[in-house]
């Protein structure tokens, strides 16, 4: 993103990441403080800036910034619980 995003694409951000999402991290471009790819963590909540601030699983605190960062959404344990049921 370059610049701040506007409160409509602040909006937007937090309604596809909500606090709870899972997420795994492909690539950073943090030359001071990067968290290695393949790392999962879950969206703690979105600041008024459109970063995602998150809880590492090897407990880390390190923002995401959509647009800037490569990362995956990971499916939730209900998406889980129903492809385990179905098959």
């Amino acid at each position: 993103m370059n610049g701040f995003p506007s409160r409509e694409q602040v909006e937007r951000i937090k309604a596809r990441y909500p606090a709870g999402t899972c997420i795994r991290l492909n690539s950073m471009d943090d030359p001071y403080a990067p968290i290695p790819p393949g790392t999962e963590g879950e969206v703690q909540a979105v600041d008024d800036a459109g970063q995602l601030i998150m809880k590492w699983d090897n407990g880390r605190s390190l923002s995401l910034i959509p647009g800037e960062d490569s990362f995956s959404v990971l499916p939730s344990e209900k998406e889980q619980g129903m492809t385990m049921t179905m098959g």
